[in-house]
């Protein structure tokens, strides 16, 4: 087994490693930038080194800085997590040639999976077949225009070298064709560092099916039961559960099979997801994710495998713990993603903050991977995932049942989070028969009236004087090795944005007053312009995108709230703006 692991990741994936770490008797060594120097995954780890910069381009995707900290540290091994460099070949390739393990599938393996086109090229050689799409770059709008031509509308634009639904866009129109190609090769570029796009035929009404698979260095593979991920929202999955509701055991083991087939036909190993589209019976290859899932627990909960484990132990050269006909599935696990976002009558916004609060739920069949705690930040530049709540139930309706319970337990103060949503669905009569889809929520699901707050702030502490405390870390970094110690403070002394470094003066006023039709447009969450869509002196209609705002790695359109003419233009592309921030003025 491995001396010291680092993991090259944060939030609740580096802090779920970590535990296994702990359970192996394995060191484990935290990352971080500026922004995570108190975060949780480095409060919990063995050892913790700054990699500085405070964007995920700056700190977690900074090879030289990991690999610095891999030589000082003298790690032996490195979790990458999901996200981030989880499917970069050229990342695991540096690392496996120092000599350090990289807790995944080899380089090969990443780049044939990676890039999206070679993964269909492969699956259709392992004869598993996809939705009809394309297996070469796009490199103009007039490609897209020929392919809905040729195979209809709508067409699903993604990123040959993403997944987690970044960098996807749908085309509904040719008129739509060249804002969508532009977007998904910015979100592409910015989530994966390439831009690279294709596109394939986008299915009406499918179900989102994916299969865990395993495999080790002594040529086994197994395929461990499906997850169904169909609640979704801009492509990004909200609820996942396990095993598939109303799927046929023969198409199940069918889709396993091929999952096995697809990890076999590029000398796979380690864990992996080969994920689906399911309709009508039919089921097509998508892609197969080359990293554990951020799901990965409702598997683990019905079978029993503890999935981070097995991963360290394949990675060391051990073989699977387990065969094909030992694996079982017992009972219904259902895992609902609690993001901080506001699910704002379906709008589903980021709303990044301070978590002024956290109350988890408990009991039978409860469980909670979280990275963040009560009084810790999240921030806009990196994913807003809080944390995952998990159940388990003898049936899917007894299961649903404790989420319900699950969900009315949990609190969250200083941000919004997606659990009034998650709340909805679970009531929800289609999500109850199992009938509902990827496009489900966006165009079934009643969410008005939804909001994302829960909770307001807790009284500060008081030390017995009359004078309210609260707790500051004062950090201290010796070579870049972090160091901390606590102490509890007069609240008057507390920073008054309770140490959110990225709190900063508005750039505009009016935000808070300018209210729907006064032509004040402005933005409402924190987040950088990544496209100005307008121009002094263009006429515009009510609800027409005037700029586009990068947030938490999503781009949200921020429309007109009155038709008129645009007078003034307060931002630029690459301006970071703040909530209620004033971006264009229309008279």
């Amino acid at each position: 087994m491995f001396s010291k692991l680092l993991i090259a990741n944060r939030g609740e994936i580096a802090v779920r490693v970590i535990r296994a770490c702990r359970e192996l008797g394995i060191p484990s060594v935290a990352v971080y930038s500026e922004l995570d120097r108190d975060a949780m995954h480095v409060r919990l780890a063995d050892e913790a080194f700054a990699l500085g910069g405070q964007t995920a381009a700056e700190s977690y995707l900074n090879t030289e800085a990991i690999l610095d900290v891999i030589s000082r540290c003298g790690a032996d091994a490195v979790h990458p997590g999901y996200g981030f460099y989880s499917e970069n070949a050229e990342f695991a390739r540096a690392i496996t040639e120092r000599g350090v393990t990289f807790v995944g599938p080899p380089p090969e393996a990443i780049e044939v999976m990676g890039d999206k086109i070679s993964a269909r090229l492969a699956a259709e050689r392992s004869g598993v077949a996809g939705v009809p799409g394309t297996t070469e770059v796009i490199t103009s709008t007039g490609e897209v225009a020929a392919f809905g031509d040729e195979h209809g509308y709508p067409i699903a634009i993604k990123a040959a070298y993403g997944g987690g639904g970044r960098g996807m866009k749908v085309v509904g129109s040719p008129d739509e064709i060249e804002a969508a190609l532009a977007s998904a090769q910015r979100e592409a570029e910015a989530f994966f560092g390439r831009g690279e796009c294709y596109m394939e035929r986008y299915l009406t009404w499918p179900r989102h099916i994916e299969m865990q698979i395993m495999a080790d260095h002594h040529g086994n593979a197994v395929w461990l039961g499906e997850r169904d991920c169909s609640a979704q929202r801009r492509h990004q999955k909200l609820v996942e559960e396990s095993p598939a509701p109303l799927l046929d055991d023969a198409v199940r083991k069918a889709m396993g099979d091929a999952a096995v087939a697809v990890a076999r036909g590029c000398n796979y190993t380690n864990a992996g997801t080969v994920e689906f589209l399911y309709q009508d019976g039919e089921f097509f290859y998508l892609e197969m994710n080359t990293r554990l899932q951020v799901e990965h627990p409702v598997t683990e909960m019905v079978t029993g495998i503890d999935l981070v484990r097995e991963q360290i132990r394949v990675a060391a050269g051990e073989p699977l713990s387990f065969t094909q006909s030992e694996v079982t599935s017992v009972g219904h696990a259902i895992e609902a993603r609690i993001n901080a976002e506001d699910p704002a009558g379906g709008r589903f916004l980021p709303s990044p903050g301070s978590l002024t609060s956290l109350v988890v739920p408990d009991g039978f069949g409860v469980r909670w991977d979280g990275g963040y705690e009560a009084g810790d930040t999240v921030s806009q530049y990196y994913d807003n995932l809080i944390g995952k709540l998990v159940v388990w139930g003898s049936d899917r309706q007894t299961a649903i049942g404790r989420m319900q319970r699950a969900l009315s337990e949990l609190s969250v103060g200083g941000v919004a989070t997606t659990a009034a949503a998650h709340a909805r669905i679970m009531a929800s009569e289609d999500f109850q028969a199992g009938v509902h889809s990827t496009k489900w929520v966006e165009e079934r699901l009643d969410l008005s009236g939804v909001s994302g707050k829960t909770d307001t702030d807790p009284p500060a502490e008081s030390d017995g004087d009359g004078m309210p405390r609260v707790r500051r870390d004062v950090v201290v970094e010796v070579d870049g090795k972090r160091f901390s110690v606590s102490a509890w403070v007069p609240e008057t002394a507390a920073p008054a944005n309770n140490g959110n470094t990225s709190a900063r003066p508005r750039r505009a006023s009016g935000g808070a007053s300018a209210g729907a039709g006064t032509g004040q447009v402005t933005v409402p969450m924190q987040g950088t312009i990544v496209k100005v869509l307008v121009e002094v002196g263009q006429e515009v209609t009510a609800g027409e995108g005037v700029v586009v705002l990068e947030a938490m790695k999503m781009e949200n359109s921020i429309n007109a709230d009155r038709s008129g003419t645009v007078t003034e233009i307060k931002v630029e592309p690459g301006d970071t703006v703040g909530a209620g921030d004033v971006v264009v003025v229309i008279s």
